[in-house]
């Protein structure tokens, strides 16, 4: 089964065999034809895990520049997992599994737009002091306050994202136009 790696959002694509490969990023939706696209076969990736390992034998020193490691040099900034960071002092396996517990009660699961991992519905945030906009194509404010939004949180990177409530994603169609006559 072969891995194939987005050139746009450095995604890791794989595909079902039956249906053969993506012809465009499941996550970005840029094309994944030809020139653009780095595939990874199982041998690819067996090569560079040895690699890696002679590597970790040789202690050597890193100058400022290599800080992002060799992608810095093509322009590739990877994405930090602040999470990491935290795992001397807390059980991790554990945050995992209650993100996890989580993430299957909730009926909505955005994606992280950072590193893609799933986001947690947080909580709620009212909006109280809100000036809609009146575009003249609608001649009616699109929303009206107070309204709420669902506050999302990424347990890897901690990104938040907002969306309307349900409730409000009503008032929200029904504003622009979406009564049925």
């Amino acid at each position: 089964m072969d891995t194939t790696v987005c050139p746009w959002c450095h995604t890791e694509i794989v595909w079902d065999e039956e249906l053969g490969p993506e012809e465009a990023c499941p996550h970005c939706g840029n094309d994944l034809s030809a020139y653009r696209t780095v595939s990874i076969g199982r041998e690819d990736l067996d090569e560079d895990l040895e690699d890696e390992e002679d590597d970790d034998e040789h202690e050597h020193e890193h100058g400022e520049e290599d800080l992002w490691g060799e992608d810095a040099q093509e322009g590739i900034v990877p994405v930090f997992n602040v999470l990491d960071s935290y795992r001397d002092t807390y059980d991790l396996e554990r945050y995992d599994s209650a993100v996890a517990a989580v993430l299957d009660e909730q009926s909505e699961v955005p994606e992280c737009p950072q590193c893609h991992e799933y986001m947690l519905l947080a909580g709620t945030v009212q909006a109280q002091d809100f000036k809609s906009a009146v575009p003249a194509a609608v001649g009616a404010p699109l929303l009206k306050a107070p309204f709420s939004l669902n506050m999302y949180m990424c347990p890897s990177c901690f990104q938040v994202q907002y969306s309307l409530t349900e409730e409000d994603r009503e008032q929200w169609v029904r504003n622009i136009g979406g009564l049925r006559k």
